[in-house]
């Protein structure tokens, strides 16, 4: 068997998560982490993220067989392009196929061009056209940055005010780039899934669904965050569903990926809403979710390194690909104040021990003089596996208590949704 050396790239919980369930590989010779956090210590390597060249020249100076992305930044900077011409192989798409996230204008191109059902669109780079625009639709809408904005630059707004507020919001400079062109969708009624799935440029693998829970407040009230907790599986879900979003909008946009000469390799994450008249895409993600990965590794039995490199040597059907029937639940333990201002810095004291089928996951975490402390707006992604959701959620919340980071915001509701059945074809 060859042996790998492996690079993550990338610091939060998603890191933790790959950095966790690779290390469990047979086939990995070392791992490295770039620049990782406290919960990845053994394997870090303190080169920032978006520093690509010195990431090359340590992937070429340490042998690094394998390349793995977390976030999405360096992906939009074009990481696996300067990857590729040094010669090394990297799992992420180019800089050209980045684009499905990196602009949702980019993006809602290729869903009409792949004719893949999502919510009606326009396309501003005026705020007082936009505002024009949001009298004559009326609410509710959902107003969108064209650009990255951390998870944070989607505002659903369920009346006229909010809306027009939202332009300013949006276009007056505090998403920098990202907010100099805005969308304005139809509002779509429904559940929201998240499908991540394994793309090799032509063929794609679904990973198992997971619901997130995007706003900052138990009842999906406050403010919109990165992802305050998820679970999997979300009984809405059906084999059924499932081929019908492979059929209907994963392959199609692979295809028209392809044929405008940006194929797409990586993970290609389906941001669905399943509405009465089936599912529609909200958004392409180009990478492994946060805090998505959390649940997916834990529910991952087979090895999750040979899938990687399937899917860069253009042969994801045959990688292997095994999933546990059992349920996962995690819950994002946040700085007091996130999404907004939060502080740094905050101790933390983690249990001795963790019982058989939960894992504590940092994110925003990093050790000062031997003491952990928090660092970012999400701190640790508590998550535990059980038969059921109600027994992974009794599980992930009797760890949190176990957890001493005293001023800790965080749901008690994530799952909740999970134990309510249903089905939407």
């Amino acid at each position: 068997m060859n042996k790998r050396r492996v690079l993550i790239i990338g610091s939060g919980g998603r890191e933790h998560a790959l950095a966790w369930k690779l290390s469990q590989s047979p086939e990995l010779e070392r791992l490295f982490v770039a620049p990782g956090n406290a919960g990845t210590e053994p394997w870090n390597v303190p080169i920032p993220a978006q520093d690509i060249s010195s990431l090359v020249e340590f992937a070429l100076k340490e042998g690094i067989d394998l390349t793995l992305v977390g976030p999405e930044d360096p992906l939009s900077l074009g990481i696996v392009d300067a990857f590729q011409e040094a010669g090394l192989r990297i799992f992420g798409p180019t800089k050209a196929a980045a684009q499905l996230e990196g602009s949702k204008s980019f993006a809602k191109a290729i869903m009409e061009s792949a004719k893949i059902p999502t919510a009606k669109c326009e396309v501003f780079e005026n705020p007082d056209q936009a505002k024009t625009y949001i009298r004559a639709l009326g609410a509710p809408c959902v107003l969108k940055a064209d650009g990255l904005a951390a998870g944070k630059g989607v505002i659903v707004a369920m009346d006229l005010e909010t809306a027009l507020q939202a332009v300013d919001e949006i276009m007056d400079g505090n998403f920098g780039a990202a907010g100099k062109k805005l969308l304005i969708e139809e509002f779509l009624e429904g559940q929201e899934i998240s499908l991540l799935c394994f793309a090799d440029g032509i063929t794609a693998r679904p990973m198992v669904p997971v619901q997130d829970h995007k706003r900052a407040l138990d009842g999906d009230k406050g403010l919109n965050t990165g992802g305050m907790g998820t679970y999997s599986p979300p009984p809405i879900w059906t084999t059924e569903l499932e081929e019908r979003v492979m059929r209907d909008l994963v392959n199609p946009t692979l295809k028209v990926m392809s044929e405008r000469g940006t194929p797409f390799q990586g993970v290609l994450f389906m941001g669905l809403m399943l509405t009465e008249q089936g599912p529609k895409l909200l958004e392409y993600n180009v990478r492994f979710g946060d805090p998505e990965t959390q649940v997916v590794m834990k529910r991952l039995d087979s090895d999750l390194l040979p899938v990687l490199w399937e899917c860069t040597e253009g042969r994801v059907s045959e990688a292997v690909l095994e999933w546990k029937e059992e349920a996962a639940v995690c819950v994002v333990m946040a700085a007091p104040g996130y999404p907004s201002a939060y502080p740094k810095g905050l101790p933390i004291h983690l249990p001795e021990s963790v019982e058989e089928n939960s894992v504590i996951f940092h994110a925003g975490t990093r050790m000062n003089v031997g003491n952990l402390e928090s660092l970012g707006g999400r701190v640790l992604g508590v998550t535990a596996a059980g038969q059921t959701i109600q027994q992974a959620r009794e599980k992930a919340y009797t760890l949190v208590e176990t957890i001493d980071f005293p001023q800790a915001h965080f749901r008690r509701d994530i799952g909740i949704k999970g134990l309510e059945t249903g089905s939407i074809g």
